[in-house]
């Protein structure tokens, strides 16, 4: 179905938003961050009200107030509730990267297998190497070349990267980095816990310490996909015409990818596999901001982490006080949006 392409921005559809609706759904959008913020560090197997967590971060408690309150709050629900956030915002970007480059809505780390890989590397780092930081780089190795595989794989058989193709080459190299993973804990089963942890996604334990590595990893995720938004408008219209604009595809192609997989590996390396994220925050941002990816790329990020936030939220409050894995309930949520989005595009027909 086409399109009419809104002027100055080839290959985009019009929006209906407004400049005026855009700016107070970006307002409401950001009280929506903060109230989801404060909520979740109320919520666990001890639950607090807003005022008592507002009392622990200021750290003028009320009178008649929790003394431990300051303790769960601060130092074990704050670092942890801001790592889930940084590393929704970073799932989210990457997810928009990789849904412009291939232009198919479908497209996320997790399907195209990038989050896969990021796990495999992550655990060859932590059984082979075991030393600090040695996680993150082998994530971030493992998204690259999960990435680079199955954009490749895509495009040798069908030249536009079409939906069966990129979904075919996601399963595909999520199945290999998967056989990878289970090769290791077999040869290793000394390891299984810590690979274990990898392969269900949690934010439990974690703390400023994985923050101070994630938050500029995030950073460095949106800025430079802001910078790379403008060229991913051009290539909506398609790589021709991309081309005959004087776009270099190969370079935003290689420069898309990188900076999907360092957004990928820094999710990864701070809470393990957490699938569907990258898609369903695009998505939700898209329906209200429009598809310019200058603004997809921040909405997505405030989305990611919303979402990524009550879910790590819920995840320590549904069976409290037993914790479920983070990456179990996304996938829960997630999997049914895949299967109704697949479905609504016929199959990958359109």
């Amino acid at each position: 179905m086409r399109s009419s392409a809104a002027p100055g921005r080839p290959g985009l559809p019009r929006t209906g938003a407004g400049p005026g609706i855009r700016f107070a759904l970006s307002l409401a959008s950001l009280g929506l961050l903060a109230l989801v913020l404060l909520v979740s560090l109320g919520m666990g197997a001890v639950s607090y009200g807003p005022r008592d967590v507002l009392a622990a971060l200021s750290g003028r408690p009320g009178e008649g107030a929790d003394p431990m309150a300051a303790v769960i709050i601060r130092d074990l629900r704050l670092a942890r509730t801001l790592a889930a956030g940084f590393a929704g915002a970073a799932l989210a970007v990457s997810g928009v990267l990789l849904q412009g480059l291939f232009r198919n809505p479908l497209a996320d780390p997790y399907i195209l297998g990038t989050s896969a890989g990021a796990s495999l590397g992550a655990a060859a780092a932590l059984v082979f190497l075991r030393t600090p930081g040695s996680a993150s780089l082998g994530a971030f190795a493992g998204a690259l070349g999960a990435a680079v595989l199955a954009g490749a794989a895509a495009r040798s058989t069908s030249r536009s990267g079409s939906t069966t193709a990129v979904l075919l080459a996601g399963t595909a190299v999520s199945a290999l980095c998967s056989a990878g993973v289970t090769l290791l804990v077999s040869l290793r089963q000394q390891d299984l816990y810590a690979v274990y942890f990898w392969l269900l996604g949690s934010f439990n334990g974690r703390g400023w310490r994985e923050l101070a590595v994630l938050v500029p990893l995030a950073a460095a995720t949106t800025a430079a996909a802001l910078v790379l938004a403008r060229p991913l408008d051009v290539l909506a219209s398609g790589e021709e015409s991309a081309r005959s604009l004087g776009l270099d595809v190969g370079l935003l192609r290689a420069a898309a990818v990188a900076v999907a997989a360092l957004g990928t590996a820094a999710a990864v390396a701070a809470g393990g596999v957490v699938g569907f994220v990258g898609l369903v925050a695009p998505h939700a941002a898209r329906l209200v901001f429009g598809p310019s990816h200058r603004r997809l790329v921040l909405a997505s990020a405030v989305a990611g982490a919303v979402l990524l936030m009550a879910a790590d939220a819920l995840a320590r409050t549904v069976l409290a006080p037993l914790e479920l894995p983070v990456g179990v309930l996304t996938a829960f949520a997630g999997a049914p949006f895949f299967l109704a989005l697949l479905a609504r595009r016929g199959g990958g027909r359109r």
